[in-house]
């Protein structure tokens, strides 16, 4: 294999967006809720910077609300490509988050209904707020179909909390689905419909 001296740097080609997904915009959705946890930050400004890549550096330049990031944190944005997202994908965030946020109550007690068996103190903190994700989803997105939904949450749960959270995640949403669909609070249409 020859090497073209004229090229540039490894990589020789970068992409400087990517189109975005259902399934990256639940990860992104995710990424604002695990941010917004302790309420220091508001939805709007997480959601701001999570999905649109909107930063504020300086102090004097925004309110210390809005300022998510240092300085010395800009390093971690090189590596970020920007996501082209679809009207829908926005939508569907939206709605997932505001979803999530009004339900907060009503999703944490029935996460800590079926985690009775469970130490409450040592359920990871990312798989609670996962939990209220999909219950959110289940019940705002009557397109999602159940499966996807679990699948999807599973998958989040391995791939960013404990070894042990795909397991846990699944059982407790199991118990949940169950419980909303016996009170008519999952109600899912068209695509939603496919098992």
């Amino acid at each position: 294999m020859t090497i073209d001296p004229n090229e540039s740097e490894f990589p020789t080609s970068r992409n400087s967006t990517i189109k975005g997904s259902r399934h990256l915009a639940r990860e992104k959705v995710l990424q604002v809720l695990a941010a917004t946890i302790s309420d220091e930050i508001s939805l709007d400004v997480a959601f701001n910077h999570v999905f649109y890549r909107q930063f504020t550096f300086d102090a004097k330049d925004a309110a210390d609300e809005t300022r998510i990031l240092h300085p010395d944190e800009v390093h971690e944005l090189e590596a970020d490509v920007s996501i082209e997202w679809s009207n829908e994908d926005i939508e569907y965030a939206r709605a997932v988050i505001y979803a999530s946020r009004d339900q907060r109550e009503t999703s944490t007690e029935l996460i800590d209904r079926y985690s009775k068996n469970w130490d409450l103190e040592r359920i990871a903190l990312l798989d609670r707020v996962l939990m209220r994700l999909a219950i959110a989803e289940l019940t705002t997105c009557p397109d999602i179909p159940i499966k996807v939904t679990i699948n999807e949450a599973i998958e989040l749960a391995k791939r960013y909390s404990t070894d042990k959270s795909g397991t846990f995640v699944n059982g407790i949403l199991d118990a949940v689905i169950e419980e909303l669909q016996k009170e008519s609070r999952i109600t899912k249409t068209g695509r939603g419909l496919v098992e």
